[in-house]
């Protein structure tokens, strides 16, 4: 890679970097190329990004956006999205698949480092799209407890 390739990178990286609100970084040594694309292919629909950066590039991209420096050693694989609960669930059930060859290290959760205890707690956590239904039900409740309320006053008239 050339330096202009690399700062055009960086540059990328730097700006992905600053619209995200979570990034996890994970050790994927020995895991095979196809895995990753499975990896790959089911962030692509969530809107979380994949990508295997080397560790100098990642460093001066995240100092560029502002966020705090992370000890990055050995092999990178970095994950980034807007949602993190989708990004924690993401990585951590893919982790649980391939035990010895991928491996949760870190994160930056709000500009803030968590470690790998705080994204498997968060992975845990119902998704968005679940709390909205949870919320949907608990507004719905008294509309429906009065319906049904007013269709067994209905049946006790009949029935008299």
């Amino acid at each position: 890679m050339h330096k202009e390739q690399k700062q055009e990178l960086v540059s990328k990286l730097t700006d992905a970097f600053a619209g995200m609100q979570a990034l996890v970084v994970c050790d994927y040594k020995g895991l095979r190329v196809q895995h990753l694309e499975k990896l790959r292919n089911a962030a692509r629909p969530q809107g979380i990004s994949v990508q295997v950066i080397k560790n100098t590039l990642a460093s001066l991209a995240l100092k560029g956006a502002n966020l705090e420096p992370l000890e990055l050693k050995e092999t990178n694989v970095f994950i980034w999205g807007a949602d993190q609960i989708a990004l924690s669930k993401l990585v951590m059930d893919f982790a649980k698949e391939h035990k010895e060859r991928f491996i949760v290290k870190m994160g930056l959760f709000e500009k803030q480092v968590v470690d790998t205890n705080h994204i498997e707690a968060v992975s845990k956590l119902p998704s968005r799209e679940e709390l909205i239904g949870m919320l949907l039900s608990v507004w719905s409740a008294p509309a429906r407890y009065f319906v049904t309320g007013l269709d067994n006053l209905r049946k006790a008239k009949e029935q008299e």
